[in-house]
């Protein structure tokens, strides 16, 4: 990238971080170096101006910025697994938007990502063309920052790098000794090929059978789990992929001399119970092909989706580390029944309303009577919202997911209808965005459609409440005003599920009647 390019501001914004000013500083006039300065400075403020994620993907092509390797690839850009949400630590990659050799411009959508939640599209904040694409669709459970395109400026540098890999982009990262920082100038990547390529087998040699500077180790995933699989100790394995990352050949090479036997002898001599001398090595475990075949043993091995990973370990964490405790109400709808067909009739088509409709306005309602169950645990304090930003607990091809409808205190029923509605169309979509299913003050799930009279629902932290909601069934109860002293009324079970840190069981019990008084008097709903 030339250096006189620094006098483009645009670019400057996004890439100052990038393109340090003694690196460009060889090449350009002090009006272009005071111009890259004064970007660095206004960078803050455009960072807040762009929002929380943007200046997270900018951030993540900053650290996986190459500017040249030493195999002499033109100056380019690796482009990391984005962090399209703050829980996400791994994302799928699905359909790619671009191919190979495309223009990317500014909020360009480059490939569809598939978060712990939803599947998402990752707009790319810069331009340039599509170099090469490093992780292929279906590419599962990539980390964050994982490399999974390159981006180059000008389109003849697009050729070359079509045999340029995933382990040839680790390697170029910053950590790994790239020039792709502050560190290293100009002038030191425009050294000859063959010094270049020299560079790395010289400082391997000098560091001895380490393979990083520090206490770093690099090596593939592959020679890691090899590594740890059969007790090797990476720190005294030499690498000899590029800048002295160990590779599989290497492990291997390793395994097969008297080297690991000698470093097992002497670990085994520096414990006391231990034996003098290292145990030979046993078989390895069958493979699982050697098992009999999952149709022919009678079962079948679904593969774990993100979503299905996410909802795992969330709830296993609730139920063994938030004090539950439960308070069930019965309720009778037979009013709220009649209210909602009336309503219905009078909309002539226009909207349809739900029983769940009126339990997310009387649970917000509740809500707003009784403010200290519309609380959260935040770890060093309480938080009590302001508003009833209620998630509705959904099923979904993939697994639950909680849309959130904000402000449901504030909202009608109309209104809750329509957003109930479209939330969930687009969450079975598995096309919600991060902040439509993130946050909220409190859960309600209702299974009553699928016949269940009464369950108990695992909190979802931070929230502090679930309301479960059972299906109505007609019930004898008391009437002085019936011939024979009762009646049938539709009665309805729900069940509070309580963090006993935040909400107290009166508080709980307090909710409980008050939304059991707007549910029987559904008139007060509507006032």
């Amino acid at each position: 990238m030339s250096a006189l390019r620094t006098a483009n501001v645009p670019r400057l914004l996004s890439r100052s971080a990038r393109l340090a000013v003694p690196r460009a500083a060889a090449g350009a006039s002090a009006r272009h170096i005071a111009t890259a300065r004064t970007a660095a400075a206004l960078r803050p403020s455009v960072a807040r101006r762009f929002g929380a994620k943007q200046q997270a993907l900018m951030s993540g092509k900053k650290r996986q910025y190459s500017s040249g390797s030493s195999k002499g690839y033109p100056e380019h850009q690796v482009i990391g697994m984005p962090a399209l949400s703050p829980t996400m630590t791994q994302g799928n990659v699905g359909q790619w938007q671009k191919s190979v050799g495309d223009r990317i411009e500014p909020g360009d959508v480059l490939v569809e990502i598939e978060t712990d939640k939803a599947q998402m599209d990752f707009e790319f904040q810069d331009e340039g063309y599509l170099a090469q694409i490093l992780a292929p669709v279906g590419t599962k459970d990539l980390p964050i920052d994982s490399p999974v395109a390159v981006v180059v400026e000008n389109k003849e540098d697009v050729a070359a790098f079509a045999d340029y890999s995933a382990d040839q982009a680790k390697a170029e990262s910053p950590g790994a000794g790239s020039g792709g920082g502050s560190g290293g100038s100009q002038g030191a990547a425009a050294a000859p090929p063959a010094k270049a390529e020299a560079a790395p087998a010289q400082q391997a040699a000098k560091e001895g059978p380490s393979s990083s500077g520090g206490d770093r180790v690099f090596a593939s995933p592959l020679a890691k789990a090899m590594a740890k699989e059969r007790g090797l100790d990476l720190a005294q394995i030499k690498g000899s992929g590029p800048r002295g990352r160990i590779v599989k050949s290497d492990v291997e090479a390793y395994a097969a001399s008297g080297a690991s036997a000698k470093a097992g002898a002497a670990a085994a001599a520096a414990a006391a119970p231990a034996p003098a001398a290292a145990p030979p090595k046993a078989a390895a475990p069958p493979k699982a092909a050697e098992a009999p075949a999952g149709a022919a043993a009678g079962f079948t091995d679904i593969p774990l989706t993100n979503m299905r990973k996410v909802i795992a370990t969330r709830l296993t964490e609730a139920k063994a580390t938030v004090p539950h405790y439960y308070l069930t109400q019965s309720i009778a709808v037979d009013k709220v029944g009649r209210l909602r067909q009336s309503l219905n009739t009078a909309a002539n088509g226009a909207y349809k309303l739900s029983l769940n409709d009126f339990i997310i306005k009387a649970a917000a309602s509740a809500l707003r009577d009784v403010p200290e169950a519309n609380s959260s645990w935040q770890g060093e304090f309480i938080r009590q919202h302001h508003h009833a930003d209620i998630a509705v607990a959904a099923a979904t091809p993939a697994g639950l997911i909680t849309p959130i409808v904000r402000t449901c205190d504030a909202k009608g029923l109309k209104a809750i209808s329509a957003e109930v509605r479209e939330l969930v169309g687009r969450a079975r979509a598995n096309r919600l965005r991060p902040d439509e299913f993130q946050g909220g003050s409190f859960t309600i799930s209702n299974l009553g459609m699928y016949g269940i009279t009464s369950f108990s629902a695992i909190i979802n932290p931070p929230h502090a409440a679930i309301l479960s909601v059972g299906a109505a069934e007609p019930r004898l109860v008391p009437d002085d005003s019936a011939e024979k002293g009762f009646a049938v009324a539709h009665v309805m079970s729900v069940q509070l599920s309580a963090d006993h840190r935040v909400v107290d069981g009166a508080v709980g019990a307090q909710f409980l009647k008050a939304f059991r008084g707007y549910l029987e008097n559904p008139l007060t709903l509507l006032l």
